[in-house]
């Protein structure tokens, strides 16, 4: 029986960025609720809801301190209960996000833990006495040189106990201890209680950190390095693999119907993707890998920013769609919540070409191999933000960065421009309803928790909803083909065209019922795009350089190919399918298909 999924789309919702439903500036469960019918019209069939826990809010929700219980930001239990029941309602399934790499300082584990080395929840965290012969608390004493994903160490000294605690985000969200088997009961225990309330799966925060190499060596330092390097030592772990067929058995086994798992995984291979989504091996039903998001990142990271090179991108996603193997799955995806807006970041947000960007990287993304995630307002081609000074950041990864880097000498102007295209505040402005001063999120005389983007009234859903070549209804034809188109779900994958830079192309090919592999596909679809604001022509002979698909290729031009999508893009040719090649004009995109 095929997994539900695999003819899905699912949409994230960042609660507090989502709907104001009570005038306080804060997005709110009540607030998705009255959006439900507008999901509907998109035609999605999931939501991947961000954290909605009881929190301090340190990291936004992913510092959860109670898993139980729903934060006062967001309403109540009984408030989730509805969102749940009427989400079914319109046949639109819930997945809550999953964060037990870490919990929140404030968690009630971790009070109990901190209370003294003798208490039987000490052993939930992870502590360690300070470098021998160094005093705790000092600079270099910490028990080994690896740093925090947000800047700084990865160690806090606590004083009361005399040991350091392990955090490799935020020093409020101390790490998880999965080695202790009391522990991952709990975490399972948890895991049932949403499960019986009706949701539908989980999405799993950075999952695959879960297990750390034992001994928690030091990690290699690479010149001008603060820290060492110690994802070797935390990323895909030694009982990783183990830990998730342990949860699968404790959780899912169990239970009728079928459920998502989605791991958030960075620093997978293709080949780690198989073993991961591999359904055989019972772990999760597919990942977010990150290899194709940090192609633009410099040599300091996201900070120091870097052009993208296309031909690097077709060869990554090209890689996954290939790398998985038959029995894997992808999950697709250009946004979410700590990513920025892909029209800014790879499109191009200027009134003239955002329309036809916007649409030609969706329509890049949704035709191939796998489960696309859509990120709020991504269905709209919302922009990142103008951003004017520091005090308008509400994330505390760029106000930790730039105090290190600031401490180290250089200074908050020099660091700047750098911080602009590729902060994770770009993604958590809110989604823009309509024209409204506050684009239609909270009441008119509120003041959102995050400054709005400021132009919604050129990008607002009142007027795409209406609007039949809009980013949003572009989205909605894409959604249906997959829903009704099997080529689209089933099909196998070749990548066209690898070196050209200008130019996203690929075959898509689906065996005719009953046919053996081998033999003569039933369907092909061609899916083209030109990423680029510039005309762009692509010969036979660079589509096809190996002359490996010329049986689909040969008969280009000829009747036997028929447009199944395009977007709305300006100076489109009026014949891009031509007997030589391609020609498409700048940021056009279109699908062909062909039936053997």
């Amino acid at each position: 029986m095929q997994h539900w999924f695999r003819d899905a789309v699912v949409y994230q919702v960042y609660p507090r960025s989502f709907q104001d439903s009570n005038g306080d500036g804060i997005g709110d469960i009540p607030g998705i609720v009255s959006r439900l019918d507008y999901l509907a019209t998109l035609g999605i069939d999931a939501i991947w809801l961000s954290p909605v826990y009881a929190s301090p809010q340190d990291d936004n929700g992913y510092d959860i301190s109670d898993y139980y219980a729903i934060d006062p930001l967001f309403g109540s239990m009984a408030d989730m209960d509805d969102l749940i029941a009427q989400a079914h309602a319109r046949g639109i399934k819930i997945i809550m996000d999953l964060v037990v790499n870490h919990t929140s300082d404030e968690h009630e584990w971790f009070k109990a833990s901190r209370s003294g080395r003798g208490n039987p929840l000490r052993d939930y965290y992870i502590w360690r006495d300070p470098r021998p012969g160094c005093v705790g608390g000092t600079p270099g004493a910490e028990p080994n040189n690896w740093g925090s994903v947000f800047s700084g160490p990865a160690w806090e000294w606590d004083e009361a106990s005399g040991q350091y605690y392990l955090h490799l985000f935020s020093r409020k969200q101390p790490d998880l201890n999965w080695e202790n088997p009391r522990l991952r009961a709990d975490v399972y225990r948890m895991m049932n209680f949403w499960l019986d309330k009706g949701i539908d799966g989980f999405r799993m925060d950075v999952i695959n950190f879960i297990s750390k190499t034992p001994g928690l060596p030091d990690g290699e330092t690479r010149a001008g390095a603060t820290y060492g390097d110690a994802g070797p030592h935390f990323i895909n772990g030694p009982r990783i693999h183990e830990y998730l067929q342990e949860m699968r058995r404790e959780v899912f086994a169990h239970r009728d119907g079928q459920y998502l798992t989605v791991g958030e995984m960075p620093g997978t291979s293709p080949a780690d993707g198989a073993l991961y989504t591999d359904p055989a091996r019972g772990e999760v039903d597919m990942i977010f890998q990150f290899a194709h998001v940090d192609l633009d990142h410099g040599p300091g990271g996201k900070f120091t920013p870097a052009r993208l090179h296309l031909p690097d991108l077709k060869r990554c996603l090209a890689d996954w769609q290939t790398g998985v193997g038959p029995q894997g799955w992808n999950s697709l995806y250009w946004n979410n919540h700590d990513q920025p807006r892909i029209v800014s970041r790879w499109g191009n947000d200027s009134p003239e070409q955002r329309v036809a960007s916007a649409t030609a990287l969706a329509g890049i993304l949704h035709l191939h191999r796998g489960t696309p995630y859509i990120y709020q307002g991504e269905e709209l081609g919302q922009t990142n933000t103008p951003w004017r000074e520091m005090g308008e950041f509400r994330d505390l990864e760029i106000h930790n960065y730039v105090r290190e880097k600031v401490g180290a000498g250089e200074s908050e102007a020099a660091l700047w421009p750098s911080l602009l295209p590729l902060n994770r505040d770009n993604a958590r402005t809110p989604v823009q309803w309509d024209a409204t001063a506050n684009a239609g999120f909270t009441a008119p005389d509120a003041t959102p928790w995050i400054r709005l983007t400021g132009n919604q009234a050129d990008i607002n859903a009142a007027d795409q909803v209406r609007e039949p070549g809009s980013v949003f209804n572009f989205y909605r034809r894409l959604i249906a083909l997959r829903h009704t188109e099997k080529l689209v779900v089933e099909g196998d994958y070749r990548l066209l065209a690898e070196d050209h830079t200008q130019v996203y192309a690929y075959l898509r090919t689906l065996r005719a019922d009953g046919a053996t592999p081998g033999e003569q596909p039933g369907e092909t679809w061609l899916v083209a795009a030109n990423l680029s604001g510039q005309p762009a022509e692509v010969r036979l002979a660079e589509l096809d350089p190996a002359e490996n698909y010329r049986e689909e290729l040969a008969a280009l031009g000829c009747d036997a190919w028929r447009q199944v999508i395009t977007n709305p893009a300006p100076l489109a040719q009026e014949n891009p399918l031509r007997a030589d090649g391609l020609h498409l004009g700048p940021w056009q995109f279109v699908a062909w298909r062909k039936k053997h």
